[in-house]
């Protein structure tokens, strides 16, 4: 399974429409998931225009996103090709979060997250925490960025950190 990931697409700020680079990505995806910070519920629905949708609600967004579709919680828990993926935008500070992470998800094998803007990937015994970065509000970072993660028979056999821009 494909998985694009994505977070902090800021819109209408930052997020006119779906960045054509972005597009090519999701395309292929089997399945998006979005860590928050969509600030408006069209970007949710050309989104889900590509693929089945999951997404969080972030600090920025509002009862709109919350309400879109069957609901955008602010924790979301599922599973996808076996692999027991948990999302949330805020991971909090960098220090000591691979521990918070698995404290707050312990049945989790994949953990995304966003709200910094700064990509991460990293795994530690058999957990992988998982920040895409932004695809258009890249901040200090040197480019904006998207998430790609391949499940498969239950673990995650890649991610990767994509440039965008």
């Amino acid at each position: 399974m494909r998985v694009v990931v994505l977070s902090d697409t800021h819109a209408p700020r930052r997020w006119k429409s779906c960045p054509p680079r972005v597009a090519e990505h999701l395309r292929t995806a089997d399945v998006i998931l979005h860590a928050g910070d969509v600030c408006t519920p069209d970007v949710l629905d050309e989104l889900a225009a590509f693929a089945p949708l999951y997404a969080v609600a972030g600090n920025n967004d509002g009862p709109e996103v919350a309400e879109w579709g069957s609901g955008v919680p602010e924790v979301l828990e599922i599973t996808l090709a076996g692999v027991r993926v948990a999302m949330v935008h805020d991971s909090g500070q960098a220090t000591g979060r691979m521990a918070r992470m698995r404290r707050r998800f312990p049945d989790a094998d994949l953990v995304v997250f966003g709200h910094s803007h700064i990509p991460l990937t990293q795994t530690e015994d058999g957990v992988r925490i998982f920040n895409p970065g932004s695809p258009t509000d890249r901040r200090r970072q040197p480019h904006g960025t998207i998430g790609i993660v391949v499940l498969q028979r239950g673990r995650v056999k890649d991610a990767s950190i994509v440039p965008v821009t």
